[in-house]
């Protein structure tokens, strides 16, 4: 690889001028590799065919020229009395000064690896790359093997012979200054889509959700979620569906941001248990959060990313993200919506708190979210945090509905006390006749 600079005019005494008239370009050099096999069937058939005839391959491309491999069975030169076997590489396609790299290999067929290599790369050449004039040029050898020696050799297999040939065409590029300079924009096809859902043009789907109705585009549900496209479009679906009826939830029973980012297409989970309308400042976040992550469901869907949770729901923020969060990975469950699922994965990894970590965790069980429950364990399980998560209403409903889970974190408890123990180096081994390491009577503690 070589560097040329190519510098203007200089005013004299500025250097200044200097470095705004400097422009580089750049030389590259460098080689197209490419290989070819070429197996020779019945050796004993072809010999004898006499001095300077051949065999040939089929011609193959590499780095923009033909190539052809020769094999003369009976050598190519008369003065060796046919007492060696000849492998060349010739130039097929028409060319001048094709300037190659090239490798030359009889396959041992006996899988000791002990192949015959003649080779250009990987070694320093003093006259450089080997150059081909004319189509016809060759390179190879007149001597490759000698015939008495290669009829005894593993190279040769039920009369046949695999010659491998590697093909480095040297290609040089220079780079200059650009002299143009086009802006790409940025994508903006969600936004696209996210305008089209707002103005209401082409609807021609309507969700019902208790009394209220939701307008979207059968193909944009369609293209964004596997279920909806079964659903709308499979074998068993009704392309000409024009209403879906959502009877597993219920609308928002007010609106706190236009119309136009509504989404009903997600079920009530885990809060919806713990609290009804009206009752408590905690219902009116519980439904807050319900609306925003309908909401920002099909925002979503239409946009390809999330809204910003807290600056929807405002106060108490942070517990009210996390509810979102919470549905709205119920919900990209429910719709197979892998990158939602992801993202919410996620953000409830971040939000991990004592008031929300026993929901969080049974969804992460519910939903098969491996990460996510690894990092509730671990987090619950911590000395500092059981006790209190344990008074949680979301931990009775870890109990009533994923029991199993009681008895994984139990484990995990275990092993991190067992881990403490060991650390701070205070284990005794207590063995069958209630004895420890060191032969004395421990009594049992009595509970």
């Amino acid at each position: 690889m070589g560097t040329t600079r190519v510098c203007g005019e200089v005013s004299s005494g500025s250097s200044k001028s200097l470095s705004q008239s400097l422009t580089v370009s750049t030389s590259t050099t460098e080689t197209v590799n490419g290989v070819h096999e070429f197996k020779i069937c019945g050796y004993s058939l072809a010999k004898g065919v006499g001095v300077g005839k051949y065999v040939a391959s089929d011609t193959f491309m590499i780095g923009g020229y033909s190539w052809a491999i020769y094999f003369y069975p009976d050598g190519k030169s008369p003065e060796d009395n046919s007492s060696y076997v000849s492998l060349f590489i010739a130039l097929a396609s028409e060319g001048a000064d094709v300037r190659a790299l090239f490798e030359l290999t009889l396959v041992d067929q006996s899988g000791n690896g002990k192949h015959k290599v003649h080779s250009h790369f990987g070694r320093a050449l003093e006259s450089g790359p080997y150059t081909l004039k004319y189509r016809g040029s060759m390179w190879g050898y007149k001597r490759f093997f000698r015939r008495s020696s290669l009829e005894s050799s593993d190279y040769l297999k039920e009369n046949s012979l695999l010659v491998r040939c590697r093909v480095g065409v040297v290609k040089s590029v220079t780079e200059g200054p650009r002299c143009y300079n086009i802006p790409v924009p940025v994508s903006n096809l969600g936004q696209q889509l996210g305008n089209l859902l707002e103005s209401g043009k082409g609807c021609d789907v309507i969700f019902q959700v208790d009394e209220e109705t939701f307008n979207a585009h059968k193909l944009v549900l369609a293209t964004r979620s596997p279920v909806f496209k079964a659903q709308l479009f499979g074998p068993l679906g009704n392309p000409n569906t024009k209403c879906i009826t959502i009877e597993d939830m219920e609308a928002p029973i007010f609106k706190v941001l236009p119309l136009t980012l509504l989404m009903v297409v997600s079920y009530r989970i885990v809060y919806s248990r713990m609290y009804h309308p009206g009752s408590s400042p905690g219902a009116l976040l519980l439904f807050s959060s319900l609306l925003t992550r309908d909401k920002a469901l099909l925002h979503f869907i239409y946009w390809d990313e999330l809204p910003d949770l807290q600056e929807l729901m405002g106060a108490d923020s942070t517990l009210a993200s996390t509810l979102v969060a919470q549905h709205l990975l119920a919900a990209a469950d429910r719709y197979a919506l892998e990158r939602l699922k992801a993202i919410c994965e996620l953000k409830l990894c971040e939000g991990i708190a004592i008031n929300t970590v026993a929901t969080t965790l049974a969804l992460a069980e519910q939903h098969h979210c491996s990460q996510l429950k690894a990092v509730c364990l671990k987090f619950v399980a911590l000395p500092e945090n059981l006790k209190a998560v344990m008074h949680t209403d979301g931990f009775d409903y870890l109990k009533k509905s994923c029991p199993s889970l009681l008895t994984e974190l139990l484990e995990y408890v275990a092993r991190l006390s067992e881990h403490s123990v060991i650390a701070s180096g205070h284990r005794k081994e207590i063995f069958a006749d209630g004895c420890d390491g060191n032969g004395r009577r421990v009594k049992p503690r009595l509970h």
